[in-house]
């Protein structure tokens, strides 16, 4: 959420990072595609000075990075060249986890962890992980890495929520057995659970709203679904006595698959928002509740999955 994705105003950026520092938060993950490398730039900025060996510093490659076709994507040409922008944006030498965004059918997992290997033995990448990739592709990365004698993930990075639930049902589990880390992204459903999305109150609006219109105008019945529990999770959140986002994060964290939730403040008081919730304790009971209102395993709207394989979508299954 730094960047023209969300705050603009570096400076301010900056003094969120550092505050998050000072609380305690050691974990920093970017990707080249925020803001077309403007986050990597601000927390280069931000890690100046002698902080850089106070994090551990993660970014991600495979989005567009430009107009050109080949500025995009999971190839060993892509991913060589771009860690090195990488690099640059965040003035260090080294990242302590690459991350490969997204899965790329147009790319043979084996030339993509090749690759990725080769910038581990050249001491310009510590770890390897993986963000938001399906059960099988995770097993088949860590096939080909056996294999093939290649690094492999140590982590994964999926979409989870209260309201995204979806990769109960096999991502942690299989993340689990094959001993990878798992650091979910968005905590709290893309601000829906930030306690601001109630019914009967105005609709909130953002940047985020406006570029992804699927997982927010609430015309679409899945929305509007996400609407209702959101609510009465906040009401739930009332009658336990804590902040919505306090019990979001904890739920997240809860998990035993869950080595740490990535946060994305905008702005202070979001940030102070949320630094609480790692002392917070969720029983059973609160548990089994939340469990009503959104199953275990269900995203209560699928395109919060992040990713959808081609090779799943019906086209792919006409003869």
């Amino acid at each position: 959420m730094f960047g023209s994705w969300g705050n603009p105003d570096h400076d301010e950026s900056i003094r969120i990072i550092h505050r998050a520092l000072d609380a305690g938060i050691n974990f920093i993950d970017t990707a080249d595609v925020y803001s077309r490398g403007e986050s990597e730039e601000i927390v280069g900025k931000a890690l100046a000075g002698g902080r850089r060996d106070d994090v551990v510093l993660a970014t991600k490659v495979h989005g567009s990075m430009g107009d050109d076709p080949n500025q995009f994507g999971n190839s060993r040409r892509w991913i060589v060249k771009e860690l090195e922008a990488s690099l640059r944006r965040l003035g260090t030498d080294h990242v302590d986890l690459y991350q490969i965004h997204r899965p790329e059918a147009d790319t043979d997992i084996d030339e993509t962890l090749g690759a990725l290997t080769d910038l581990v033995r050249a001491g310009k990448v510590r770890y390897l992980g993986s963000s938001t990739f399906p059960p099988s592709q995770i097993v088949e990365a860590q096939w080909v890495a056996r294999d093939r004698g290649r690094e492999r993930f140590v982590s994964e990075q999926p979409p989870y929520s209260m309201l995204v639930r979806g990769v109960e049902a096999d991502v942690l589990p299989t993340a689990r057995r094959h001993g990878m880390a798992v650091i979910p992204w968005s905590p709290l459903a893309g601000g829906w659970l930030s306690g601001r999305w109630r019914k009967g109150a105005e609709t909130p609006a953002s940047t985020r709203a406006q570029r992804l219109p699927q997982r927010y105008d609430l015309s679409e019945p899945a929305n509007r679904r996400k609407l209702d529990a959101a609510d009465a999770l906040g009401a739930l959140a009332d009658e336990a006595g804590l902040p919505l986002i306090h019990l979001a994060l904890a739920f997240v964290i809860r998990h035993p698959a869950v080595t740490s939730a990535i946060i994305g403040p905008r702005t202070m008081e979001q940030l102070e928002s949320q630094l609480g919730a790692a002392d917070v304790r969720l029983d059973e009971a609160l548990l089994d509740r939340i469990d009503e209102i959104v199953a275990p395993g269900v995203n209560v709207n699928p395109v919060d999955a992040g990713w959808q394989n081609p090779d799943l979508e019906p086209a792919a299954r006409r003869r």
